[in-house]
């Protein structure tokens, strides 16, 4: 296998963490485009051998800390046109309503998170990356990725559970 179809191989691996993290389908995708045109321009750069995953997180983050910087002197973006419905039939609701609603609470309890234990859960929990792997794609000690690891899981369940202490806790944090 070359370089340029592993890297296709893991294609929806960055597209699912780019969507959870940015929280939007649009600006996910051209993250994602981003990432993999940077990734594409260096493959050079990539060291066989070495994990291909973890070096196009890194590529992704280093891209999604660029935007961030660069998003202050933006405005923000909204969708215009919703190309996702097509019909009436997009609106039917599943009979797993509450499956539906403990997702949102939990798209919504992660929105909440510090972007810093955000990435880390995400690309934990998600992506199943182990800690080594996120300490290098995010380039933070093992130790720091353990204790936003940590911390995020505690609010994620605060926020989960939702207890009014913990609510009033996580603001002051």
């Amino acid at each position: 296998m070359n370089m340029q179809n592993e890297l296709l191989g893991h294609l929806p691996r960055l597209r699912r963490y780019a969507r959870a993290l940015v929280n939007n389908r649009e600006l996910a995708d051209d993250l994602v485009q981003d990432a993999v045109e940077r990734a594409l321009s260096r493959l050079s750069l990539f060291a066989a051998g070495t994990d291909m995953r973890a070096w196009l997180f890194t590529i992704m983050h280093n891209v999604f800390a660029n935007e961030i910087r660069k998003s202050s002197s933006r405005a923000v973006h909204l969708s215009v046109d919703d190309e996702e419905v097509t019909s009436l039939a997009d609106f039917a609701v599943s009979g797993n309503q509450l499956a539906a609603l403990e997702v949102r609470d939990l798209d919504a309890a992660l929105q909440r998170l510090p972007l810093d234990q955000r990435q880390v859960v995400l690309l934990v929990g998600l992506e199943e990356m182990s800690y080594a792997e996120v300490a290098l794609a995010l380039d933070v000690p093992l130790g720091t990725v353990m204790s936003r690891l940590s911390r995020g899981r505690e609010r994620l369940r605060a926020l989960m559970s939702g207890a009014s202490g913990a609510t009033a806790k996580l603001k002051v944090v």
